[in-house]
């Protein structure tokens, strides 16, 4: 017997040893490349969670090897209770595994289905907000309104749709851009709308991807008639949800795949410990560099000018920079937009109101108006007219050359790149510069 506990030894000694092993080489390095980071947890949290973690693997495996002996003795004194005990254990696993797949689990990015904004179910997209409705919410104490017209855009109210026959910057995102936690008239497409005095479409949706707002482009673009300029959005704390495959996406070449069926106990590991493999990760970058990519030649193909957007709270940590770095590649128009990160909602990550007319001041810093060029030929009740928009190149460091009227408009950081372009377009100086 004295034998055979000396083998069983060997067990525990060898766990105590893979798990001070894992827990050394688990370097800080190791985790920003396989722990993406977090929009929810401040990084200081997430490191701090980290490094409790990788100490509580090194004091388990010392306990193993430390306590080997105790081990052994408890696993050959009673082999039965312990073969006992692991059948059980994989008894239970698998009546969960049967339990969880009779409930209706929602995608990551949409858990509660009664949030507000209302959204369902899109075959294509995953899910669109819910149209022609309006829907109240508390965030920080402040009474928040959510309006949609008939085509699932936020617009000021659901009486008020957006004119797709009028000159338009369209807006892509998720709730940065639609304005999670802000009324109409503080989020940054409405913000855009004053400083530019050109009608914006905000068609962000909760929780989208980047694959899902090109999705949205691609189906939504050619119905606006003059579309000025599409904006998006690029954060690196959200980057994780272009790896999620529990919603239609698009794959590597932009193959539209559709949701894969997966283990819901795996699922619900993946929750907890968001471990992304190297492959998933180069797979995420390619796809995501190709959907930009594609994004920034649908908007040319239509008149438009692309601008990808980059709020930044902060000074950014080397992973994060590290990770833009790889994914935004150097000929992409990318309008990186510093940010105090104080300019958060109260209990909540998402820029606040002041945060959002920064970003929007730097956008419309990037799409200046020049005086209108009217035309002599006028329709009944109305005067016709055109105005250019100059879409200004900005590749050297320093700040944005700007209209009197947005001195107030941030500086950008040396990485700041806006493509030129210039466009005429039909205006119609009948209606108010805000958006809608």
């Amino acid at each position: 017997m004295e034998a055979i506990r000396r083998r069983v030894e060997i067990v525990p000694a060898a766990v105590g040893v893979a798990l001070l092993i894992g827990a050394i080489a688990a370097r800080q390095s190791f985790l920003d490349r396989h722990f993406l980071p977090s929009f929810f947890i401040p990084r200081p949290w997430y490191v701090l969670i980290e490094s409790t973690v990788r100490a509580a693997i090194a004091a388990a495996g010392a306990m193993c090897i430390v306590g080997r002996s105790w081990i052994a003795r408890l696993l050959t004194r009673s082999p039965v209770i312990v073969g006992q005990v692991m059948l059980a254990a994989a008894l239970a696993l698998g009546a969960s595994e049967v339990t969880l797949r009779a409930i209706h689990l929602r995608p990551t990015e949409w858990l509660v289905a009664d949030e507000e904004p209302k959204r369902q179910p899109d075959i294509r997209l995953g899910w669109v907000l819910a149209p022609s409705r309006t829907g109240r919410t508390i965030v920080g104490g402040r009474p928040i309104e959510y309006a949609t017209d008939a085509d699932g855009y936020r617009v000021r109210s659901a009486g008020e749709p957006v004119d797709r026959e009028r000159p338009a910057i369209v807006f892509i995102g998720e709730s940065v851009i639609f304005g999670e936690g802000l009324n109409w008239d503080e989020s940054i497409p409405a913000q855009t709308a004053a400083l530019a005095g050109v009608q914006t479409a905000n068609l962000a949706v909760h929780g989208y991807s980047t694959d899902q707002m090109f999705l949205r482009l691609q189906q939504e673009l050619p119905r606006f008639r003059h579309p000025l300029a599409v904006v998006s959005i690029f954060m690196t704390e959200l980057f994780g949800r272009n790896l999620d495959d529990d919603r239609p996406h698009l794959s590597p070449g932009l193959i539209w795949e559709p949701p894969v069926p997966a283990s819901r106990l795996m699922a619900l590991a993946g929750l907890l410990v968001p471990y992304r493999r190297n492959r998933t990760l180069n797979d995420g970058v390619r796809m995501t560099q190709e959907v930009l990519r594609a994004t920034v030649a649908l908007a040319r193909a239509h008149g438009a000018m692309p601008l990808i957007v980059v709020p930044q709270f902060g000074v950014e940590d080397g992973a994060a920079r590290a990770l833009r770095e790889r994914v935004l590649e150097p000929d992409f128009p990318v309008l990186v937009v510093p940010l105090d990160p104080e300019w958060r909602l109260p209990w909540d990550r998402h820029p606040n109101a002041h945060a959002a007319r920064s970003i929007a001041q730097a956008i419309a810093a990037g799409l200046p108006l020049r005086q209108p060029a009217h035309d002599s030929s006028n329709t009944p009740g109305r005067r016709a007219g055109s105005t250019v928009v100059a879409f200004m190149s900005h590749r050297r460091s320093g700040a944005i050359s700007i209209p009197r009227r947005l001195t107030d408009a941030v500086r950008p950081s040396p990485t700041t790149r806006i493509a030129p372009l210039a466009l005429e377009v039909a205006r119609d100086t009948s209606h108010s510069p805000s958006g809608v």
